[in-house]
């Protein structure tokens, strides 16, 4: 069991890691790009992106276990191009992780990005910075413990999958099976020791993380 454990640490890092990427890479522009948007169709936006904090993740799961089969055209595409599946495979688990936690890294972006001070971009635009310069050298750096805030969560909340996980990855060990799904398995078949292990390493990242982004709340109400 304990080279089980070691796999099932090495898949959630990796997979936690590669969905963080995606997710910042993704979810600041669209983080922006909401915080600025004026049309009507925001609401909805923001309804879709938001959908997965309170839709149960095996509804999701669900879903997205459909949208992956080679009978339907993500599905098919991806099997066409590579060969295999989607679905029960670590890309699947990716794919299902950035949008299982993309509410997660987007709303405390967009609301950093909401209360800039707006002042500072005018001023940039009249000394001839364009839109991304001045995202790169005035909204980041303003932005920097809400960018790190983001960061965190959406790792975290990917180290903590379970449903979604379970649904699109299933449970092969050192491909798809996380800690999660390893401390469910090892509680099913009484392995408690084993059990232990993963709870408390689980318990004690849980509580290192949040005592850090407290810490980094309260210095940026300061």
């Amino acid at each position: 069991m304990q080279t089980t454990v070691g796999q099932a640490v090495w898949v959630t890092l990796k997979l936690a890691s590669t969905t963080t990427l995606i997710l910042m890479m993704a979810g600041l522009p669209l983080a922006w790009k909401l915080a600025n948007m004026k049309s009507r169709a925001r609401p909805v936006i923001e309804a879709l992106v938001g959908l997965p904090m309170v839709l149960p993740p095996t509804v999701l799961g669900f879903y997205l276990l459909v949208a992956f089969s080679p009978q339907n055209l993500p599905g098919k595409l991806w099997l066409d191009m590579t060969g295999s599946t989607l679905a029960f495979s670590f890309t699947g688990l990716v794919v299902a992780s950035v949008i299982y936690s993309l509410p997660f890294v987007v709303q405390p972006l967009q609301r950093a990005f909401e209360q800039l001070d707006k002042g500072l971009l005018e001023s940039a635009a009249t000394l001839g910075a364009g839109p991304l310069d001045q995202f790169i050298s005035i909204v980041l750096p303003q932005s920097l413990r809400a960018v790190l805030l983001a960061a965190c969560l959406g790792f975290a909340h990917t180290v903590g999958e379970f449903g979604v996980v379970l649904m699109i990855g299933g449970n092969l060990p050192g491909e798809t099976q996380v800690l999660s799904i390893a401390l469910f398995e090892a509680v099913e078949t009484q392995d408690f020791t084993s059990a232990h292990t993963m709870a408390a390493g689980l318990l004690l990242f849980a509580l290192i993380l949040l005592v850090s982004l407290y810490s980094l709340e309260r210095k940026e109400h300061r």
